[in-house]
């Protein structure tokens, strides 16, 4: 009762805590997890070369998949990541998805990827590592691609498979989703209500802008690599930061990396990623 998988990280293109409404996409960086059933009845848990990180998402994750489906069962479950921790790439979805399908694997259950993603949701909800469930940021790193969903009814409203070029600047300081202040987000909601029309009708990129100028002011976050972007491509703030990411032109972000790589930090270009979490 051993089984491996993987799950992408993603990118914001509308951030759901001002008005319940989100999107995301897949990029082509990966969270695996490999998960080890017994019959102890006890969960633990480890994050690869982080051993004082927080285990209980994808503890919790493990227990759920065997409430439902299985009897009784302990384990053990280890995640390693390309992702880095609280920076707004959604790598909590990530490991809670590749933890999901790996226990799912494990236990020999194929189920539908929509439900398996609701599990982890619920997880993560459980685990008070997210506000709003993070729907979005779970169906796009479990589904590939786009996604643009309702995160207070968990339902998916858009799916598209989009292949862009993405350069991520991740700066060296970390934000926990949990701990974003909520009140102000929710003050810009009619800034969200625009966003969430363009993402709707499928305009992404003039989404991801907006979002960006408005959640970087909402979360006091500089918007010059916003501003840097422009016009030749489109960045955003990722999730509750400190991440930012951009789309366009390759040529056109080529040039960008050349100016956010004098940030403190790390930036690094890759791709959308359309296909979702695997099991290995």
């Amino acid at each position: 009762m051993i089984a491996r998988a993987a799950a992408p990280a993603a990118g914001t293109v509308l951030n759901a805590l001002a008005n319940g409404y989100g999107s995301a996409f897949a990029i082509d960086a990966y969270t695996e997890a490999a998960v080890e059933l017994n019959d102890t009845g006890i969960v633990s848990g480890e994050i690869a070369e982080a051993e004082a990180a927080d285990t209980r998402l994808i503890e919790r994750c493990v227990e759920a998949v065997v409430e439902r489906f299985g009897d009784g069962e302990g384990g053990h479950v280890c995640t390693e990541s390309d992702v880095p921790m609280a920076s707004g790439l959604k790598s909590s979805s990530a490991a809670a998805n590749a933890t999901v399908l790996a226990t799912l694997e494990a236990l020999g259950v194929d189920l539908d990827r929509e439900d398996a993603c609701r599990i982890g949701v619920e997880a993560a909800r459980d685990a008070g590592v997210t506000v709003t469930g993070a729907f979005d940021d779970a169906s796009a790193s479990m589904l590939g691609g786009v996604t643009v969903t309702d995160n207070t009814e968990d339902e998916l409203l858009r799916r598209d498979e989009l292949d862009w070029d993405v350069l991520v600047y991740t700066p060296d300081e970390r934000a926990f989703s949990a701990d974003a202040d909520v009140s102000r987000c929710e003050r810009i909601a009619p800034m969200a209500d625009i966003v969430y029309e363009l993402a709707a009708d499928g305009e992404y990129e003039s989404a991801m802008a907006v979002n960006g100028f408005a959640f970087c002011a909402a979360l006091d976050y500089p918007t010059e690599p916003l501003v840097e972007a422009l016009p030749a491509a489109t960045a955003s703030l990722s999730g509750t930061g400190p991440s930012y990411t951009a789309v366009g032109d390759r040529e056109a972000l080529e040039a960008l990396e050349s100016v956010w790589s004098e940030r403190e930090g790390h930036t690094w270009m890759t791709t959308t990623q359309r296909t979702g979490a695997t099991v290995r």
